[in-house]
């Protein structure tokens, strides 16, 4: 899976982004007079957020133990995974106009029941054809960041954002048949401070209706270390209606991607769907 195709094309799409955004500021600052007044929204201190995020699932993962190379195992033909409803809580700490601080938490948990139609080698232990087993997948991210909105206007803005996403990802595999002996059951973990840089924008077309825009990600160099590679991606647009200043109502489409390995463990996942919430300012 490419998530890049090299630096031509992250400079394509962060390059396209700024100019389609400010493209559309001053068109919107052209429309004031017809739609009139400021933004409601847009004076506040402190932003919380939440969120219910019910994304399609495209994952595999792998795992080496023992010096066995693990099988690449597929969420959706290997360990039946459906669709499954997240909640997410966004915190923004604003100390003045253009400077934002922040908080993202996003945890995901992933259930099922299963029998493997071929032999899966996983964590150095191999799971036989027709064995009934019990499988879980937490994917749990923490992330810090910083947004400066270096074009800043009363009907939106064009920012950057630099981040970190502290990632862990951990699978079981356990068998739970009394056929079985002994019980396999096996776990393993992958986790890494990911850093990302992106771009931010914000418009609005009413002055209680705000489209938003965030494109985020990066890839680590293959150069550094063969045993390492990550590349993720994250874009979000969405829409907010804000009632009052301090009061909205959010939708919005939300894609990311993330693909790490660590020497013979590999993750890579890719999440996205529709989600809805609510902000609270102060």
């Amino acid at each position: 899976m490419a998530l890049f195709t090299g630096q031509t094309s992250w400079r394509r799409i962060v390059g396209g982004a700024l100019l389609s955004a400010a493209m559309l500021l001053p068109a919107q600052a052209g429309a004031q007079d017809l739609v009139g007044g400021d933004a409601i929204g847009e004076k506040y201190w402190i932003e919380v957020a939440g969120t219910l995020w019910n994304p399609d699932l495209l994952g595999q993962i792998s795992s080496e133990q023992f010096g066995l190379i693990g099988s690449t195992i597929d969420f959706a033909e290997d360990l039946n995974y459906t669709k499954t409803r997240f909640r997410d809580l966004r915190i923004v700490l604003r100390p003045t106009k253009k400077a934002k601080f922040r908080i993202q938490y996003t945890p995901m948990r992933y259930e099922a029941d299963t029998s493997f139609t071929r032999t899966i080698v996983f964590n150095g232990i191999a799971y036989p054809i027709g064995v009934p087993v019990e499988s879980s997948f937490d994917w749990k991210v923490w992330r810090f960041g910083y947004e400066y909105d270096i074009f800043y206007r009363s009907r939106g803005f064009v920012g950057v954002l630099a981040d970190v996403r502290l990632t862990r990802m951990e699978a079981r595999l356990a068998t739970n048949s009394p056929a079985i002996s002994p019980r396999f059951d096996e776990f393993t973990t992958v986790q890494a401070p990911l850093p990302a840089i992106g771009v931010v924008a914000r418009a609005y077309p009413l002055p209680a209706l705000a489209i938003n825009f965030e494109l985020s990600g990066l890839k680590v160099p293959e150069d550094i270390d063969p045993k390492y590679q990550g590349k993720w991606l994250e874009w979000d647009l969405n829409g907010t209606f804000n009632v009052t200043n301090n009061v909205g109502v959010q939708v919005g489409w939300r894609r990311t991607n993330t693909f790490v390995k660590i020497e013979d463990d590999l993750g890579d996942l890719k999440f996205n769907g529709l989600w809805f919430g609510a902000a609270l300012r102060y």
